[in-house]
């Protein structure tokens, strides 16, 4: 008798709480006396066999919480996984920005060389002019006449058509 109850009570709980794509992937039929969970573990194994393929697992007061436990332990690995996927694919793409951001720094780095470069330049011209400009300054001009400006004559070559 207590295999036949023990069958149809795997049977209903299987059918009416395990639902795919709805429901938990398996079942606890609890067993409220601990002799009666020993004798159904020590006399009937072909049961709790029959319970685990069919997803139920039987349980008894003590060890409700320990299963519980597991379970909640599954279930919380398997959200882990699947949040690790997301994980690695959001480090994924922030390691591309890393590797944009040290190109595109490499870029404007490249940039301010060479307008530093180009302002180096433009110092060294601007020194030159200013110091060409002060011996400019230093040249003693006397003012001459039309009449005493020395006439230079033009050779065939420089002489423009």
């Amino acid at each position: 008798a207590m295999r036949v109850a023990v069958k149809a009570h795997i049977s209903a709980i299987s059918s009416k709480y395990i639902i795919e794509g709805e429901t938990a992937d398996g079942a606890l039929m609890f067993l409220p006396s601990e002799a009666v969970y020993a004798e159904l573990h020590g006399n009937f194994p072909e049961q709790v066999r029959e319970g685990f393929a069919a997803r139920v697992w039987i349980v008894s007061p003590t060890t409700c919480m320990a299963t519980l436990n597991t379970m909640r332990a599954i279930l919380k690995d398997a959200r882990m996984r699947e949040q690790a996927g997301a994980i690695r694919k959001t480090l994924k793409m922030l390691h591309r920005d890393v590797e944009l951001v040290v190109e595109r720094v490499g870029k404007l780095n490249t940039h301010f060389g060479q307008a530093r470069a180009d302002l180096e330049g433009l110092g060294t011209a601007a020194e030159r002019a200013g110091k060409r400009a002060a011996r400019l300054d230093n040249f003693d001009f006397e003012e001459l006449s039309p009449q005493e400006t020395p006439i230079i004559p033009l050779t065939g070559s420089d002489k423009k058509n």
